[in-house]
């Protein structure tokens, strides 16, 4: 072949292979295929059949706005069993995997491994929130699923009453909760942000577990003291239960709509703070 052959021959196009989803999937079987999770999700289950039985059993109409309308219609023993997991157990359970993310992994020893597959750093990053996104959406589905259909089994179903006081059919009241378990994924999975980047700075898992719980407490605290009424809007936990306003006609968006935009920030800033971290991290272990 002359040298005006090789001149005007056309450039080889390398083909590019799509980024593979089996990280991706063994992250989430990591998740999801652990029995200590199981564990965890089975109390979370456990919780609006635990509510269920006993409004059956005493026959009592409640105190709470949920409660009092459980007799109704059965669909509120989810939100019930929501506003009741809400301040501690569902963070738990988001808080416990976050904080696994990156420091289970360099506790047990398998972090440079995995770093060597190879599986670059930003990937590894982006994969660990999306696996905690999905955990985060799946905790508060189990919750309204289990809570759904037992109160339905219990109590029946019919048209839904909303907060606001009108009747909507029970699809259109269930269409509500699938947005309700939209919005809290939303607010928790900023949560898992947060505990992401706690898990980039120690080895612990339990520790990270621990920080993220704290932060959790302590930003609910401070969300309770009139004094400090400057700072609240700025809290993560702020808008967790805004979820009721998703339950009127029309839709109140007063408060959703800053609660969606505060945990957007801080799923953008804390993030980009575990791919800074971690990207300049020396990993030992």
């Amino acid at each position: 072949m002359s040298a005006a052959d090789v001149a005007t021959a056309e450039p080889v196009r390398v083909r590019t292979r799509p980024p593979s989803p089996r990280f991706f999937v063994s992250e989430l079987w990591l998740i999801f295929g652990r029995r200590r999770n199981w564990a965890g999700m089975a109390v979370l289950a456990a919780v609006p059949i635990i509510i269920a039985v006993a409004m059956r059993l005493s026959n009592d109409e409640g105190g709470g706005t949920f409660f009092g309308s459980i007799t109704d219609n059965g669909m509120f023993v989810a939100l019930a069993a929501l506003s009741v997991e809400l301040p501690l157990f569902l963070p738990l359970a988001v808080g416990a995997i976050s904080g696994d993310a990156i420091a289970g992994e360099a506790n047990l020893g398998t972090l440079r491994n995995l770093l060597t597959v190879p599986v670059h750093r930003t990937r590894l990053i982006l994969t660990k929130y999306a696996a905690i996104v999905v955990f985060a959406l799946a905790a508060v589905l189990l919750v309204l699923v289990v809570g759904t259909l037992i109160g339905l089994a219990l109590f029946g179903g019919g048209p839904v009453t909303l907060l606001s006081g009108t009747q909507v059919s029970l699809w259109e009241g269930l269409f509500r909760v699938l947005l309700v378990a939209l919005y809290m994924a939303v607010c928790l999975s900023a949560l898992g942000a947060i505990g992401l980047f706690i898990s980039t700075l120690t080895e612990q898992p339990i520790g990270a577990t621990i920080a993220a719980m704290i932060l959790t407490i302590v930003s609910q605290i401070l969300g309770q003291i009139p004094q400090l009424d400057w700072l609240h809007p700025y809290l993560f936990t702020r808008y967790w239960l805004a979820f009721g306003d998703l339950l009127t006609d029309p839709i109140a968006t007063s408060s959703v709509w800053p609660g969606l935009q505060l945990s957007a920030a801080y799923i953008a800033i804390f993030v980009a703070a575990s791919w800074a971290r971690f990207a300049s991290r020396d990993v030992s272990s």
